[in-house]
C-alpha cells in the first residue's frame, strides 16, 4: 500500500507546485490582477476543449461506448444521491440562504475537471481518462443545469438551466464523441491531432497555477479562520468519496467504475464557489478558504484514499 501512496503522491505534488507558483505570481504582482479572468478564460474556451475532443476522438467507439455505458448510470445516480446528502448538510453549516447554496455545491461537486482531468491520467495512464470523462459527464450536466442555477442570489435574474447546457465543456465533449464514432483521427492530418494533445497537455498545469493565483488574492491568515470550512472538507475529501466508493464495493459494482468515482469525488473543492460569489458582489471568502484547504489537504488525502482502495480491489 506504502508503494502506491508513494507512486501517487508524486503526480499529487506536481499539481501543488503548480498552485503553490499561481499563488507567488499573484503576491509579487508578476501577473496583473485580472490575469484569472485570463487564465479561465484560456481553459474553458482553448485547453478543456482540446482534452475532450482529443481524448473522445482517440478512445470513443462504438464498443468502447458499449463496454462503458455502466459509468454513466452509476454516475447519475451518485451525483443524485450527493446533492440528497448536500441539501441535508447544509443546514448545518450556515443559516443564510445564499450561503447555504455555496455549501450545497461544494459538497456535491469537486474540482473533478480541472484537477481530476489531470490527475487520472498522470495517476492511471492517459487511456483512463476516457472513461474517466464518460464518469463525470453527468456530474457536468448536473453542475451546467442545477449547480450554476443555486449559486445566482435571490433577486437576481436566473438563466434557463438547459442553455447553461450549451457551453464549450459540454459541446466538445458532444464533438469529440461524434468525431470518434466516426473515426476521423486516421483521416485528420498529424498537426492537428498533435496539436489538440499539447494543448491538452497544457490543461492541468494552467489550471492549478490558476487556483493558486485566485487563492492568492486574499490573506493566508484569513482563510484558516472558517471552523466549517475544514468540517467541509473532511466530507469532501474523505467522508463522502468513502462512502460513495464503499456501496459501491459492496453492491459489486466492477473495478474501473470504483476508480472514477473515487477520483471525481475525491477531489477539492473548486474555484466556482469563489467565481459565481465575485460575479454578483457577495462574499468569496468561504470559496476562497474552501479552495485553498482542501486543494493543500488534497495532495495527501488522494493519494491515501487510492491506495486505500488498492487493498480492497
Amino acid at each position: 500500500m506504502f508503494t502506491v501512496f508513494k507512486a501517487t503522491l508524486s503526480p499529487m505534488l506536481v499539481m501543488f507546485f503548480c498552485i503553490v507558483v499561481g499563488y507567488l505570481l499573484k503576491k509579487c504582482r508578476i501577473l496583473p490582477d485580472n490575469a484569472d479572468k485570463v487564465l479561465s478564460r484560456l481553459e474553458t474556451y482553448a485547453l478543456v476543449p482540446a482534452l475532450n475532443i482529443h481524448t473522445f476522438l482517440r478512445y470513443c467507439t462504438v464498443a468502447s461506448l458499449g463496454q462503458y455505458y455502466t459509468l454513466l448510470l452509476v454516475s447519475a445516480i451518485v451525483v443524485l444521491v450527493a446533492i440528497g446528502i448536500a441539501y441535508a448538510l447544509s443546514g448545518f453549516f450556515e443559516k443564510d440562504a445564499y450561503k447555504k447554496n455555496i455549501y450545497r455545491y461544494a459538497l456535491t461537486f469537486g474540482n473533478y475537471g480541472f484537477m481530476g482531468n489531470a490527475i487520472v491520467p498522470a495517476i492511471l495512464g492517459e487511456e483512463m481518462l476516457y472513461p474517466y470523462l464518460l464518469f463525470t459527464l453527468p456530474l457536468a450536466l448536473a453542475g451546467y443545469a442545477w449547480g450554476m442555477t443555486i449559486m445566482i442570489p435571490k433577486g437576481e435574474k436566473k438563466t434557463n438551466p438547459l442553455k447553461n447546457l450549451v457551453n464549450p465543456g459540454v459541446v466538445s465533449i458532444l464533438i469529440g464523441i461524434l468525431l470518434g464514432l466516426l473515426g476521423t483521427e486516421k483521416h485528420m492530418p498529424a498537426f492537428v491531432t498533435t496539436s489538440l494533445g499539447n494543448l491538452s497537455a497544457c490543461m492541468g498545469p494552467v489550471a492549478m497555477v490558476l487556483t493558486g493565483f485566485v487563492i492568492g488574492s486574499y490573506e493566508f491568515k484569513s482563510l484558516l479562520k472558517k471552523p466549517g470550512v475544514y468540517i467541509a472538507t473532511l466530507l469532501r475529501l474523505f467522508i463522502l468519496p468513502a462512502l460513495f466508493v464503499g456501496a459501491l464495493i459492496l453492491l459489486g459494482v466492477e473495478e474501473t467504475t470504483v476508480l472514477m468515482c473515487l477520483f471525481a469525488f475525491a477531489t477539492p473543492l473548486g474555484l466556482n464557489t469563489v467565481v459565481f460569489p465575485a460575479a454578483y458582489g457577495g462574499d468569496t471568502s468561504t470559496g476562497a478558504s474552501m479552495a485553498m484547504i482542501s486543494h493543500t489537504l488534497c495532495v495527501v488525502t488522494i493519494p491515501l484514499m487510492y491506495a486505500l482502495l488498492t487493498v480492497f480491489l
